[in-house]
């Protein structure tokens, strides 16, 4: 059995094997503290060196944090391996760098949608096919850009709502960008009648929209006749006006249609209503007037009374 005097002699021993270690230690320690406090004044001004060398390129508040943010955090563990392979802990630095592998690898498979929307927020943010006030419609919705974050962007609706759409929907689908090129065209159906001169259609049309404000005359104003519609002959014009917001467009859209209008009555050109033709023949070709005389005329052959017609 273990006496209280060898015990102590053990404990002193392996007390004395620790102390010598730690001092044979101390110039290694004191050279990993040193690697750590430079790694972080090296992450901190790599950060600041990012966001500068970012603005550059890119307006994007977003991509500048991620970027910055990543390479600070890439720094600070760099810093950190290097100090625990000076400590001679080369075996814990592989097993924290297998046991990050093997988490990151478990929580990929577990949030594939985060990830897939966190990819596509950052190349969106790269790309930047929208940006915050822009007009755009994508995945079904139409509304502005509000906020772009990572996983999501927020629109503002046409009612005002809230949309909140994962970036991954944005990036693989259709995106319709109103505002970008800061024009946009106008088509107006029209129907004119078929007495008319449509000639002289067309000169009236391009005249009246002539004074609008907000028409891009220099891009010209276009009449194209589509065909023989049931009761007039359709036509589209077309025409160019700056696009400052939705609202605007309505608004220049609006004013050429009461020119548009106004110009018909001074000219005396004339927008048919719907013409219906009403056939009463079991075959085809019978008008109503004839009707009435077939009954009438088999009302007197029979002695009925005579009436004046169905009401």
């Amino acid at each position: 059995m273990l006496e209280a005097s060898e015990a102590v002699d053990l404990i002193r021993e392996k007390i004395l094997g620790w102390s010598k270690e730690l001092v044979a230690m101390l110039p290694n320690l004191m050279l990993a503290t040193l690697i750590v406090v430079a790694g972080w004044f090296a992450a901190r001004f790599i950060r600041f060196a990012a966001l500068k060398l970012m603005r550059r390129f890119t307006d994007s508040i977003t991509l500048h944090e991620l970027v910055s943010s990543a390479l600070y955090v890439a720094t600070v563990l760099i810093g950190a391996f290097a100090a625990l392979s000076v400590l001679n802990l080369d075996k814990t630095v592989t097993t924290l760098l297998a046991g990050a592998g093997i988490i990151g690898l478990a929580l990929g498979f577990a949030f594939q949608d985060i990830a897939s929307n966190f990819i596509a927020g950052v190349l969106m943010a790269a790309q930047r096919p929208l940006r915050r006030g822009e007009l755009v419609e994508t995945s079904g919705q139409m509304g502005v850009v509000e906020r772009i974050l990572l996983r999501t962007t927020e629109l503002r609706n046409m009612q005002g709502l809230q949309v909140i759409i994962p970036n991954k929907d944005i990036f693989q689908s259709v995106l319709i960008n109103y505002s970008r090129n800061g024009t946009r065209r106008v088509d107006l159906p029209v129907g004119v009648s078929y007495g008319e001169d449509l000639a002289q259609v067309k000169e009236v049309i391009v005249a009246a929209l002539q004074p609008v404000p907000d028409v891009l005359l220099d891009t010209g104003v276009d009449v194209f006749y589509q065909g023989y519609g049931d009761s007039s002959i359709d036509l589209e014009v077309r025409f160019w006006i700056t696009s400052v917001s939705n609202r605007h467009f309505h608004d220049v859209r609006s004013n050429a249609i009461m020119a548009i209008k106004a110009a018909f009555d001074k000219e005396g050109i004339s927008i048919p209503y719907p013409i219906r033709t009403l056939d009463f023949g079991a075959k085809g070709g019978t008008r109503l007037d004839e009707v009435w005389s077939i009954e009438r005329r088999s009302e007197v052959s029979d002695g009925g009374p005579v009436g004046n017609g169905p009401m």
